[in-house]
């Protein structure tokens, strides 16, 4: 786990709200305070559809994105939002295997972005997630470093807190 402190708030809203930067994350859940506190879940309501396709547990960023936009937008800044992501089951074997772990990717709950803006600082904290106990770190390591990677190819600075 690994705290960034993310210095430049307009361009990361922007890369955020109005870019796919994020897109293929999965939306775990966020909050959004305005003149009310917005709180999402990004669990899919399977029930809500009609069709029996096969879902995943979660909703894509690029699926909620323009609602928390509504939320926000206008002249006054938010007092302050968090929002939980999660790099997708994909991509999260794409990684394990990439990496030679010995993980499997079914005893991986999640790797995490956590955002969290206080209405002045704007910081992402890194998280690991397993369905099993292990003492094996590597994996956590490693989604530390992709993270920060995935933030320097985007363009976004940080500092390390």
């Amino acid at each position: 786990m690994i705290s960034l402190s993310l210095n430049d708030i307009k361009d990361f809203t922007s890369q955020l709200f109005l870019k796919d930067t994020f897109d293929s994350f999965c939306f775990i859940e966020g909050e959004i305070v305005t003149f009310n506190t917005f709180r999402i879940d990004g669990f899919i309501q399977k029930g809500f559809f009609d069709s029996d396709a096969i879902l995943p547990e979660y909703s894509c960023w690029k699926n909620v994105r323009e609602y928390c936009l509504h939320i926000i937008r206008g002249k006054r800044t938010p007092l302050s939002f968090r929002f939980v992501f999660s790099l997708s089951p994909k991509n999260i074997e794409r990684l394990i295997r990439q990496n030679a772990s010995s993980l499997r990717p079914e005893e991986i709950q999640g790797l995490y972005l956590n955002l969290h803006f206080d209405g002045t600082h704007l910081t992402c904290v890194t998280g690991t997630s397993f369905k099993t106990f292990t003492l094996d770190k590597s994996l956590e390591h490693v989604w530390d470093e992709t993270a920060e990677k995935f933030l320097h190819q985007k363009g976004i600075p940080f500092e390390k807190i």
